[in-house]
Parts: structure tokens; C-alpha cells; sequence
């Protein structure tokens, strides 16, 4: 992830990704943090130099997020609620074939607390590496996978077939007939393979109409993205428009205040107000609109970002359409050709960032810049944070109540023991009558 989550977030635009989970993020810290384009990536790492997993939403999902849960550098969840559905979307990274038993055991122990905790009724998806091969054909597990893998079985893919049993889950990618080109997801010298899976509930598996390995994109070097279009079945609901808003910020300006008091008065017939109060505000409101001007009611732009131009975003399409170029014909030439790209993208990267930065660092001097930093400031913290809005509740072991009865019975709970608790100079008041009984 590091250096690229600008060009991840223009993947996912370009293919039309609304959530998608990474694996070998290599990013320590427990945080959230905006992308760009509207994309918002929620990850875990404990270390700088191996492993990491993380979930990247778009802009329209964030704020149906209801619960994170970072059990360890190897696997996450989220909670959304879609329009009253919930889903469940978990990513894993499973130790590679040469590590050890113990480590191996230890990350299917919590994939099965994760999987677990999640209530029947709920949506799950799992993307995830599972560094396994499930193997072409599904003879005797015919219940949770196609027969459209890659290749032979190993134990790491057996230990995969076991989970989906254990959960009752399917193998996604196993059930979409596609050249071998779009199911290899893992490509390095000549090893072509499948490693990245996706899996779902087996009552959900008729949500999924289709499921491939993209090609042609360069963000990670050996791994391939695995999309699959998911609808869920739900009672849709009227979604509320952006609201273009007035610029009443512009009345600091002393040159709009006066032209607004002017107009105002001409509104109003030379009256402090009208006889109607409703319509004083409406005229108000409406000259406000037409001195000040309204918001576009588009997305702001990312200021996390503005590097992103057009010389990075050309260099970064000269170096996709190379790799397209090396995966097509394997020569040294084009190898090359690919590599030489690769550093010329990072140069490039970092020269826009270092000159975003500078021009930014310049206007903050500035009186108007003192603004823009507070405003930087606030944005950094609300990008920060997993849940943008509280609208559920916990039970008493943490776990988050969905449905309206179970939401219901935990406050009945709350406000009983709420009531019915005795406070500090009641305790005392109790004791001291205790006291002077036993002293008679």
C-alpha cells in the first residue's frame, strides 16, 4: 500500500469496486484514513515489513459502517447496514505455505471467532489470501465449491474446503467457468496459480451473478484483483438528494455584507420585516441566494490528494499498459520495459507530492491559509474514525445488537439497572444505619 492508495482508489473507480479487501498491507498502526476519490481504507499492521490486511469502502458506504473489528495483522471485519441489511465483510491473510503449524492454527482460531460472532441471519463475505490451492474439480465437496479451480489441491487449500464446510460457505471463484487467464490470481516467473478467494454463505451464493480475476492493472506485482458482483436482495429506499447549499460564509466579507443589506431592504420595501415571519426568512433565505450563490453539492475536492495530475496519471497508464505488454509475452525486453516504468512512476510521485506540498505549506503562511488548516485539521479527524454515526447499540459482552426486539430489551436493561441503582450518599446513608444498630 505504500505509495500506491491513490492509484488503488483509481483502480477501483475505473472497474467500479465498491468494497474491496487487501492483504499484505505492510502498514503498521490501527487507524482509518481517506484515499482519495472518495475512498476511505480501514486497516490493522503491527509490523512495517510483513503482513497487514485492511478494507477499502466507497464514499456512499462509509457511513453504514457500524462496527470494526481488528482481531489481528491477519484478519479484520466490518459491519455495514445497507439499506437494513447487514453485512459482514471480512479479510484475511493466511500464512504462507512454509510457516508454521502453530501460526497457520492460530489464523484459522480467528477467522472462526470472527465467523462465530456474526449472527446466522446476517451477510457475510470473506476476501482473502488464503495462500492455498483448492485444486480443478470438486468431487465429494460438491456443497461449497465449483469446479473451476486452478491446478491440484494442496493442505493449505484442504484446510480452505474445511472452513467452508465448518461455516457452511462456498467458494466463489470456483463456480464461474472463465478462461484459465481470469481465474489465475497469483503470477510470478512461471508459477501461475490461485491463492485469492472469496467466499460467501451458501443461502446467499444466487446473489452472486459473476466472479474473475481482473488483468491488465499494475498495483501489485505477482497478486491480481477478484472482483465479484454481489446484488443484495433488499426493499429499496428512496435516497435522499445532495443539498446545494447558500455561501452565507461570504457575509465576513464586508464588500457582500453591504451588497446583501442593500438588496435585503430593496426585498423587504424598506421594512425591518414583514407581518408574516415565515415570509421575512423566506425572503431572506432567497436573497441570500442570489447575492451569495449556492454550493454545487458535489464532493469536495481530496486534500489528501491534489498531486494526483495529470503527468502522474499518464505515467502511471504507460506503466499498466507495460504490464499488460510482459504478462501478454514474457520477454526481457518488455521485462525491462516494465521495470524502468515502475521507477519512473515513483519518481514522479514523489516530485508532485513534494510540489503539492510546498505550494500547501506556502498558502498556510497566509491569513487565509490559517483557515485552511483548521479546516485540514478536521478533515484529518473525521477521516480517522471507523463509525461516522452511532445507530446501534451493544450488549453486554460488546457485541452489536441489529435487530429492533434485541435493541429494545437491552434498554429496558439499561434503564432498570439505571433506576433501580442506589447512588454514593444513599450507600453511605445504608451504612451508617447499619453502623449505629450494631453500636446499640
Amino acid at each position: 500500500m505504500t505509495g500506491k492508495g491513490r492509484e488503488l482508489a483509481d483502480v477501483m473507480e475505473r472497474r467500479k469496486v465498491d468494497i474491496l479487501c487487501v492483504q499484505e498491507t505492510r502498514w503498521k498502526g490501527s487507524k482509518a484514513r481517506s484515499i482519495g476519490a472518495g475512498f476511505k481504507l480501514f486497516y490493522y499492521g503491527v509490523d512495517s515489513k510483513r503482513n497487514g490486511v485492511g478494507v477499502v469502502l466507497k464514499e456512499e458506504f462509509v457511513r453504514n459502517v457500524l462496527e470494526v473489528k481488528r482481531v489481528s495483522d491477519r484478519v479484520m471485519s466490518l459491519k455495514l447496514e445497507i439499506e437494513r441489511v447487514m453485512l459482514n465483510v471480512v479479510s484475511g491473510y493466511a500464512p504462507q505455505v512454509g510457516c508454521e503449524l502453530e501460526e497457520k492454527e492460530r489464523f484459522w482460531s480467528e477467522l472462526d471467532e470472527v465467523m462465530e460472532s456474526i449472527p446466522t441471519g446476517e451477510r457475510v463475505v470473506i476476501g482473502a489470501d488464503f495462500n492455498g490451492h483448492v485444486g480443478e474439480g470438486n468431487t465429494g465437496d460438491e456443497e461449497v465449491m465449483g469446479k473451476f479451480g486452478v491446478k491440484e489441491r494442496n493442505l493449505e487449500g484442504q484446510m480452505v474446503v474445511d472452513f467452508a464446510k465448518r461455516m457452511d460457505m462456498g467458494v466463489v471463484n470456483t463456480y464461474f467457468q472463465k478462461r484459465e487467464e481470469h481465474r489465475v490470481t497469483y503470477k510470478s516467473g512461471g508459477r501461475r496459480t490461485q491463492v485469492d478467494y472469496i467466499l460467501c454463505r451458501r443461502g446467499n451464493l444466487k446473489e452472486i451473478s459473476d466472479c474473475k480475476v481482473v488483468v491488465g492493472e499494475s498495483v501489485a506485482r505477482q497478486h491480481r484483483m477478484v472482483v465479484c458482483r454481489m446484488t443484495l436482495m433488499v426493499c429499496k429506499t428512496k435516497r435522499s438528494k445532495i443539498e446545494k447549499k447558500t455561501k452565507w460564509w461570504k457575509l465576513k466579507k464586508e464588500e457582500c455584507c453591504e451588497e446583501f443589506r442593500q438588496k435585503l431592504r430593496q426585498a423587504l420595501g424598506g421594512q425591518v420585516v414583514l407581518p408574516n415571519w415565515e415570509t421575512t426568512a423566506e425572503v431572506i433565505r432567497e436573497t441570500g441566494r442570489k447575492v451569495l450563490g449556492v454550493s454545487s453539492g458535489r464532493r469536495k475536492e481530496d486534500k489528501e490528494t491534489w498531486w494526483w495530475n495529470e503527468e502522474v496519471q499518464d505515467s502511471i497508464q504507460r506503466k499498466r499498459l507495460a504490464k499488460k505488454k510482459w504478462d501478454m509475452d514474457r520477454t526481457e525486453e518488455n521485462r525491462q520495459e516494465y521495470k524502468e516504468l515502475q521507477r519512473r512512476v515513483k519518481r514522479k510521485v514523489s516530485k508532485a507530492k513534494q510540489k503539492a506540498y510546498e505550494e500547501l505549506y506556502t498558502r498556510l503562511d497566509t491569513r487565509e491559509g490559517e483557515k485552511d488548516l483548521y479546516r485540514l485539521a478536521r478533515q484529518r479527524d473525521r477521516d480517522g474514525k471507523d463509525v461516522q454515526q452511532v445507530r446501534v447499540i451493544k450488549d453486554r459482552d460488546g457485541r452489536v445488537l441489529t435487530s429492533e426486539e434485541s435493541v429494545q430489551r437491552r434498554w429496558k436493561e439499561y434503564f432498570e439497572e439505571l433506576m433501580n441503582e442506589e447512588n454514593e450518599r444513599e450507600k453511605k446513608s445504608r451504612r451508617g444505619e447499619l453502623c449505629g444498630t450494631e453500636s446499640r
